[in-house]
């Protein structure tokens, strides 16, 4: 590479750490965060997860909730409860690291009856309501919300109000394709993750470590 390369690089990468320190600067306040994850693509799930072995590193208690999923041999389950309570000298001490509720039956296709699963949603709502207003959670994963939310299962207006009602600094993220427009614009932060190619399509079945 040629001095003239190189300086022109040089100029080029202060140019947009001007332009990144600005933003940080700018950047000055602490919320919870609501952060939707939405869309055809494969990953919304899996980027919630990454999200909660993020918080638990930083020592943060986290709850699950998923909606519509009926199975509990999933590999995410399996680690994250297998992890036991927070160690002595930890804020949360002695608590467990990991609540986790799984609050459907399977995919309605599975059940085939539209009563239980409206039953089924709405029993584990008030479970997640008891999330919401604990302010020992940090962060709170809402796995699939968006299906029984798009059905009318649970009403979207009571949905956003206990979430809105939460303490301050409690991070809720929710996941699940095709979510509603009152949901996306109460979200602080909107992923909106396309399918472009899956395996399913050629006649692969979900794999362990990879889709369950």
């Amino acid at each position: 590479m040629s001095r003239d390369e190189q300086q022109k690089h040089r100029n080029k990468m202060v140019r947009k750490k001007q332009v990144v320190d600005a933003a940080i600067e700018r950047a000055d306040r602490d919320k919870g965060l609501l952060v939707v994850l939405t869309g055809n693509g494969k990953g919304k799930s899996s980027s919630a997860f990454g999200m909660m072995a993020r918080a638990l590193g930083h020592d943060m208690k986290v709850g699950v909730a998923q909606f519509i999923k009926g199975r509990s041999d999933t590999g995410e389950e399996k680690f994250f409860t297998g992890l036991g309570p927070f160690p002595a000298g930890s804020r949360h001490e002695g608590e467990p690291q990991v609540t986790w509720h799984v609050l459907g039956e399977g995919f309605t296709w599975d059940t085939q009856n539209l009563e239980a699963d409206r039953q089924k949603a709405q029993e584990g709502w008030r479970e997640v309501k008891k999330m919401l207003s604990d302010s020992s959670f940090d962060l709170v994963i809402l796995d699939e919300l968006t299906y029984p939310v798009s059905y009318k299962w649970l009403d979207v207006e009571e949905v956003l109000a206990d979430i809105a009602a939460r303490p301050a600094m409690q991070h809720v993220v929710i996941t699940g394709r095709a979510a509603l427009q009152a949901l996306i614009d109460a979200a602080d932060t909107v992923t909106e993750l396309a399918d472009k190619k899956h395996a399913f399509r050629d006649g692969i079945r979900a794999q362990k470590g990879i889709d369950l």
